[in-house]
């Protein structure tokens, strides 16, 4: 399905709201084009410690000024002005580590009728959204048409940074075709998997840069790719090594005449070392690496996008299942990882990778508030803003949102949280956003408003 007929479908399904106007319009009618905040305590998204009680001024979808003075305005009666009462304000949430068209449905659903899927997802994504994640770094399924019907205001959901179809080979990640789909003929028909967008095989250099570029045409932000084996995949061992290094080069020479980057699945130390000889700029888990991969990486400036998975979706895996037996194989390297994370001090950033869960999609913010584990809360926040963003802006000039995300402060785009309580004393704030969350802002535009009452 092509993605201009996605947007449409979900354009026709979801534009009108009471009386007609689309939701970005409603959003508009309720938050101004200017809003102040006053009397709040800023959480940067860099800093260890809240600001003295400060006034941020936002007009358009930018932060104007940010003023530890009362900010005079010319037109009061026209712009939203928010008593802080000393809560906290601070950037939107990034989520590096999202499927958002693979959350509420269950594997069999995510292959069948794709009206459906773009409809559950849409509904998920405006949750998303409610949890005070104003950005996600979509990392495989077909969403393009989602991002475009969120994009133009037809309804509510996170900022989404595409990367389409997961690229995979033959029986790698990704690959979850029947043992009846085979023998493949190159250059055949597709498979319904990759139909719907979730997954393309390829299986030599020149057709992992048809499906790279492919994904480029569409929008995606970033590439990503299968360099190892992974849990989820009936077919796909952990221990195997998948790609070639000439194909994730391919990938990552197509992806770099594009102005951007290369993410690649990988648990073990050999799929890690792969995927970087090759080019590849982020790594996501590495569950499985050795001291001298995590060195390697810290000495290449490789990114690792980390999930600290909860044991709620191992647990979901049936006992007896190739997928269980994979999980309890990856799950005990999570805290190595995170220690040799900040051992070497990769750049690292934070996701959830949930999956096939409406149940653990609402505890998105009690999983980044998990990182308590091994960091500090100050620390756990800044890589879930100003450190998240900086990998999303890694993509260049395919950065489907030019401006500043994850900070407060001036000239930075307006996603905002108005926290009830200080989140740098307390991260499990961040686990009961409906009630901890007075105010959201993304673009500029209140979604959430609890205290204009």
């Amino acid at each position: 399905m092509s993605v201009t007929f996605r947007s449409l479908s979900i354009a026709v399904v979801l534009s009108a709201g009471p009386g007609g106007a689309s939701l970005a319009q409603q959003a508009l009618q309720t938050g101004g084009a200017a809003t102040l905040f006053q009397n709040v305590r800023i959480f940067d998204g860099k800093s260890a410690t809240l600001s003295a009680s400060s006034n941020v001024l936002v007009r358009g979808n930018k932060i104007e000024s940010i003023s530890l003075q009362p900010i005079a305005v010319d037109s009061p009666a026209e712009i939203r002005i928010v008593e802080g009462g000393g809560r906290t304000l601070m950037p939107g949430l990034i989520d590096n580590h999202w499927h958002a068209m693979l959350i509420r449905v269950t594997p069999a659903q995510s292959l069948g009728d794709v009206g459906y899927v773009n409809l559950v997802a849409g509904d998920e994504a405006t949750h998303t959204l409610m949890r005070g994640f104003t950005s996600v770094r979509d990392v495989g399924g077909p969403v393009f048409g989602l991002k475009s019907a969120i994009d133009e205001g037809i309804i509510k959901g996170p900022r989404i940074y595409p990367s389409g179809a997961v690229i995979t080979v033959t029986s790698g990640h990704g690959d979850f075709r029947q043992l009846t789909d085979l023998p493949r003929t190159i250059g055949g028909m597709l498979t319904r998997m990759e139909q719907t967008g979730g997954a393309m095989v390829a299986d030599s250099p020149d057709e992992v840069r048809v499906r790279v570029r492919e994904q480029l045409m569409q929008g995606a932000s970033q590439v990503k790719l299968t360099a190892g084996g992974g849990v989820s995949s009936p077919f796909s061992p952990i221990d195997v090594t998948t790609f070639t290094e000439p194909e994730i080069r391919a990938a990552v020479e197509a992806a770099e005449n594009w102005g951007t980057y290369v993410a690649a699945h990988a648990f073990t130390a050999a799929a890690i070392r792969g995927a970087i000889a090759a080019g590849v700029k982020c790594i996501e888990y590495g569950f499985l690496m050795d001291d001298a991969t995590a060195k390697l990486m810290a000495e290449k400036g490789v990114w690792l996008s980390m999930q600290p998975l909860p044991e709620d979706l191992r647990l979901g895996f049936p006992v007896g299942s190739i997928q269980r037996a994979k999980a309890d194989e990856v799950w005990p390297g999570i805290a190595r990882s995170y220690e040799l994370a900040r051992k070497y001090k990769i750049k690292t950033a934070w996701g959830t990778d949930v999956l096939f869960s409406a149940a653990l999609a609402r505890q998105q913010g009690a999983i980044l508030a998990s990182l308590a584990r091994w960091y500090t809360p100050a620390e756990a926040l800044t890589m879930a803003t100003s450190t998240n963003a900086e990998l999303l802006a890694l993509s260049g000039k395919r950065n489907p949102y030019p401006g500043k995300l994850g900070v407060v402060e001036q000239g930075a785009l307006a996603d905002l949280l108005l926290v009830d309580g200080n989140p740098l004393d307390n991260i499990g704030l961040l686990a009961d956003p409906a009630n901890n969350f007075k105010i959201i802002m993304k673009d500029g535009i209140i979604y959430k408003d609890t205290l204009a009452r």
